[in-house]
């Protein structure tokens, strides 16, 4: 997940460095004019380097999708186990809103790769941005779970990396 991130973080610098904003000032275009606005911006290099933040972004949304699946779950699994009810609770939803936000990511880039590509008319490009809204707003209260879970873990000082055994 981590080096994805990074490759996509260089990838975003080139692609700001082509005179158009970056690949979320796409992902918020919003409307067919804008993204041509944009495309005129980032010229040929500009889409090509898009495209490949694009396909890169395949992988990166499985694995942060699939680590953040999995930090929920082991979230809500330590919150049942230390009877932190409201923590567990919360868990029941967390793992679901991780893995929706893979997937509308994954909706959002199959779209924009048909905008890109001179597909999707008129209604790809605010239903792509509407998709990364909501995989935003269904990202951020999984990670923030994930932190509260790893945060109640280091402070119940049982199994802590920091002890020596």
């Amino acid at each position: 997940m981590v080096a994805f991130g990074i490759f996509l973080t260089l990838i975003d610098q080139r692609l700001e460095q082509t005179g158009g904003p970056s690949i979320l000032g796409l992902e918020f275009a919003g409307s067919a004019g804008r993204v041509a606005e944009i495309m005129d911006q980032w010229e040929e290099h500009g889409l090509y380097l898009a495209r490949l933040s694009l396909w890169v972004d395949f992988g990166f949304m499985a694995s942060y999708g699939t680590f953040f699946v999995h930090a929920t779950l082991a979230t809500r699994d330590f919150a049942r186990s230390r009877e932190l009810p409201l923590l567990a609770a919360a868990g029941v939803v967390a793992p679901v809103f991780a893995l929706a936000a893979a997937l509308f990511d994954f909706t959002e880039n199959v779209i924009w790769l048909l905008v890109l590509g001179g597909h999707a008319g008129t209604v790809g490009p605010p239903i792509a941005t509407t998709c990364a809204g909501v995989k935003f707003l269904l990202i951020g209260p999984a990670i923030i779970y994930a932190l509260a879970g790893s945060g109640a873990w280091l402070l119940s000082g049982k199994k802590s990396v920091f002890r020596r055994r």
